[in-house]
């Protein structure tokens, strides 16, 4: 039996509002598209959360046995100011400021959040569309909602009939918004707009004299909608139906309501069977922007260049940090919470270690500790298989931990296991570990030089012990432990750990 098939995954749909067993279109595949950044200007903390999120489920899902195709676009045109329909575009605007053409700075960012995402260990994507790749096509899709009823031009720019729509089908089924009270909202129509209602949106808008990013259409020259661009990527690459559509929990309304509303307008089908998003981030319980002054770009957090942390942080160390909290539930940032976490990941990286180094010896089988690998080793499956759920995986794997350094120091043989169980074991508490949270070993900041002194330390009081000089034993090890030098001693020899 497969992996996919011996662990069946639960996971929650927001348009369903509650867990659901995964089934995908296709028994063997599956299509996932998340919405990508608007590369206007550097990819912040919160964006990596949610690219983190769904960097997991792309790694379990592959680890388990599927095929995935994964799609996440650029936006890099049609993304105006406040998420309206009105407004400068957020590229234009910052490329005028920056003094660059648009695609330059498209480039320039593009670019950057690459940088990031490897160095969070985020896997490329399948396939990564940008917004003006596929004008041609966002151009067919209006067409199709026109002739189809659901869309209408007005001097040059075409509107999304949400009135209309909604009678015959369900906007805000996402979102658990209703019309009603969207029409209430807000102000009201004044003389200027061209729209029917208040909450119709914008397909493609009419570009002004002063609009740099323009294409010509049956409409005249102008620029595709933000919502259609995602709705027509996802449809060219994963079909008219695929399995998963993801974003940050900020995109439920209007986005991904505006996405469906498009697609089965122009397709007459929903387009997707599990939406998932992913929570905020907040930092000493409050929600980050940079109004608040609170809000600091990856560079910072590495760094330690913010008045908010006392020290920098490794890649591997904040998504280690990040795996600690369910993807659906708003996680804290604060310099105590990080610290933990670095000796969680510490301690993880350290039975990482121990694991490569251990072999199988037969010995006598204890029916009691097989029994109990096998359930941690399912338990590993489990809590992944239950909305990814990170958090409850790491308690497992801390568990298998503690199990490695049992075997090491003698406490339990490799011998008191079956070797299928033991390989089984080892298999995927690295694979967990390294393909599916994808934490690597980190390079320590200290460096060689620094190591090979701890060394020779650890050799002169090993020299002192046998000269039964306890004095400078002692003093050796209680001077090191002062400079956050730890050290421990065992059958093999004397190791070190810096706190």
């Amino acid at each position: 039996m497969s992996l996919k098939e011996k662990y069946p995954i639960a996971l929650y749909n927001t348009l369903s509002g509650k867990k659901e067993t995964f089934v995908p279109l296709n028994k063997e595949s599956v299509g996932m598209y998340v919405c990508g950044p608007t590369v206007y200007s550097d990819v912040h903390l919160g964006n990596i959360r949610t690219f983190l999120s769904f960097d997991i489920v792309y790694r379990y899902l592959m680890y388990i046995g599927y095929k995935v195709r994964y799609v996440r676009n650029i936006t890099d045109v049609g993304h105006l100011e406040n998420d309206a329909d009105e407004g400068e575009d957020k590229i234009a605007k910052k490329a005028r400021i920056e003094q660059l053409e648009p695609m330059e700075l498209v480039q320039k960012y593009t670019s950057g959040f690459h940088q990031v995402l490897d160095q969070f260990n985020i896997l490329p994507v399948s396939i990564e569309p940008s917004a003006t790749g596929h004008i041609v096509e966002q151009i067919e899709m209006v067409k199709e909602l026109i002739a189809n009823g659901w869309a209408y031009e007005v001097n040059g720019s075409v509107y999304f009939d949400v009135s209309k729509y909604d009678k015959s089908h369900s906007y805000g089924k996402l979102s658990k918004r209703k019309i009603e009270d969207l029409m209430d909202s807000g102000r009201t129509l004044d003389s200027q707009d061209e729209k029917r209602n208040k909450i119709d949106f914008a397909i493609w808008k009419k570009a002004s004299d002063s609009h740099i990013m323009r294409w010509n259409s049956p409409w005249g020259e102008g620029f595709p909608g933000w919502h259609l661009e995602c709705t027509v990527m996802s449809t060219k690459y994963l079909g008219e139906q695929f399995d998963i559509h993801g974003g940050g929990m900020d995109l439920v309304f209007p986005h991904h309501e505006c996405e469906i509303a498009q697609s089965v307008g122009a397709t007459g089908k929903d387009p997707v069977s599990y939406w998932m998003h992913a929570n905020m981030l907040t930092v000493n319980g409050q929600k980050m922007s940079k109004s608040l002054g609170n809000s600091f770009l990856p560079s910072e957090l590495f760094a330690g260049d913010h008045k908010l942390l006392d020290r920098g942080f490794s890649p591997m160390v904040v998504r280690f940090f990040m795996l600690q909290s369910h993807y659906s539930s708003t996680l804290d940032f604060s310099n105590e919470a990080l610290i933990a976490a670095e000796k969680g990941y510490k301690r993880l990286m350290e039975g990482l270690k121990v694991s490569k180094n251990l072999t199988y010896s037969k010995g006598q089988i204890n029916q009691e500790l097989e029994d109990s690998v096998n359930s941690l080793i399912d338990g590993l499956f489990q809590n992944m298989g239950d909305d990814f759920n990170t958090a409850k995986t790491l308690a497992v794997l801390f568990e298998i931990t503690t199990l490695m350094n049992n075997f090491k120091v003698g406490n339990h043989n490799t011998g008191d296991i079956k070797e299928e169980t033991f390989n089984n074991l080892i298999k995927h508490y690295q694979g967990v570990i390294l393909q599916v949270l994808g934490l690597n070993e980190e390079v320590e900041s200290n460096n060689n030089l620094a190591n090979g002194v701890i060394e020779l330390l650890i050799n002169l009081r090993s020299d002192a012990k046998s000269a039964k000089n306890y004095a400078l034993s002692d003093k050796i090890r209680d001077d090191l432990k002062a400079l956050g030098v730890t050290l421990k001693d065992g059958k093999e020899g004397t190791e070190f750990s810096i706190d």
